[in-house]
């Protein structure tokens, strides 16, 4: 038996499966600051497109807000990231 843990995961079945390893944290959090920034922007468009007033259009701008500080965290948390060595560049392949 052997006690090595496993690195990686298979998706698929038989000898035609995909190696797939795990993902890393730092890329986790990247990815749900991202879709919570779609959300901030579906969000405001629901309350643009609505329309019926006034708190419609003060809850669009709560939602924007928000973004603008979701995306602000985003850019610190990738430079913070980037200077830790957690995820490099890459460049144009």
């Amino acid at each position: 038996m052997n006690s090595r843990p496993r690195t990686e995961n298979r998706i698929g079945m038989g000898a035609g499966s995909i190696k797939c390893a795990p993902m890393e944290p730092i890329k986790i959090l990247i990815i749900v600051a991202l879709f919570a920034i779609v959300g901030s922007l579906g969000s405001a468009l629901f309350h643009l497109s609505r329309g019926k007033g006034e708190e419609d259009s003060r809850k669009m701008a709560r939602s924007l807000t928000i973004r603008i500080g979701l995306s602000l965290a985003l850019f610190i948390l990738l430079m913070l990231a980037w200077h830790a060595g957690l995820i490099k560049p890459t460049g144009l392949r």
